[in-house]
């Protein structure tokens, strides 16, 4: 077996979990970012008054090649095509903490995963794996929004060692995030959430997947009711993926990059955003294009 087909065989691990809103990515062992890359833009640093919202977020996630560490396509045939919708629900507080409001959320993605690669064809639906945030604190400065908080990802979804696709990842996820954005509501917005997520053993494999830097980004103009720009992502591993405590291969570090456009309409008092991103750069990593569509209910507060 030649050192391409060896590379293709560790990259095979990008497809072999579907994580939290449907991201067959890199190559982690785990299958992928516990982060669906570029699931936020539009107003990611504005914490809502006091309430409770529903965010539903639907989207459609195709990869149709597996790069290697240059970002040259592996010789295998293959293909992911993902669906996902998760209902993430949001409490604001009235309380204050060091001035930010206090809020906390649970995150719940139902994901339905098919992946065809070398000859072999599998196929998973179900519940993924479910995000919370027991402590999210947010400030508003005239036009500049902050949140902070840390996401736990959970090993709920199911994950069998030898399937080709994975709705779980079967360990546990680490996330602390800070959200920013500028937004004038007949002007420009600029907006990024930073991550960096650090993930346990997966205790079946005993393969530890590296850290990861990453942050989602969008940059806009709104109109009265809408607004038009552009969004995407850029995701960095920083650390050597490790199996038994020894480096995989070169690490396995995945790269990416992505960018697209988007549009946020208010349709009543809900706002709606379709945002599509095409990944132009991906190393270590499955490559594909995303589209997201993106709704914010208020299920008792102001919208």
């Amino acid at each position: 077996m030649d050192d391409r087909m060896v590379k293709a065989g560790l990259l095979a691990g990008a497809i072999l979990t579907m994580v939290t809103m449907a991201d067959p990515a890199r190559a982690t062992e785990g299958g992928g970012s516990a982060y669906p890359h570029g699931a936020e833009g539009w107003m990611t640093g504005m914490l809502p008054p006091e309430g409770t919202y529903l965010l539903n977020y639907s989207t459609y996630n195709n990869a149709d090649r597996l790069n290697d560490g240059d970002g040259d396509r592996v010789p295998l045939d293959f293909e992911a095509e993902a669906f996902a919708n998760t209902f993430r629900f949001v409490h604001v507080t009235d309380k204050k903490i060091l001035g930010g409001t206090y809020a906390f959320q649970v995150l719940v993605p139902m994901v339905d995963l098919r992946v065809d690669m070398g000859g072999r064809r599998d196929h998973r639906a179900g519940l993924g794996d479910i995000v919370v945030d027991p402590f999210i604190l947010g400030w508003h400065i005239d036009k500049l929004h902050i949140a902070a908080g840390l996401d736990i990802i959970l090993p709920t979804g199911r994950y069998d060692r030898n399937a080709l696709a994975n709705i779980g990842r079967n360990y546990l996820t680490f996330e602390p995030a800070v959200a920013l954005t500028y937004h004038d509501p007949e002007g420009p917005e600029l907006s990024a959430k930073l991550m960096y997520d650090m993930s346990t053993r997966n205790k079946a494999t005993d393969y530890q997947s590296g850290d990861e830097f990453h942050v989602d980004f969008a940059a806009g103009w709104n109109f009265p009711k809408w607004s038009l720009g552009a969004a995407g992502y850029y995701n960095q591993q920083t650390t050597d993926d490790r199996q038994g405590g020894v480096v995989v291969g070169d690490g396995n570090r995945g790269t990416a990059f992505a960018i697209g456009p988007t549009v946020k309409v208010q349709a009543g008092k809900v706002p709606i955003m379709l945002t599509w991103q095409h990944e132009v750069v991906a190393r270590n990593r499955s490559q594909g294009d995303k589209l997201w569509i993106k709704a914010i209910f208020s299920l008792g507060g102001h919208p």
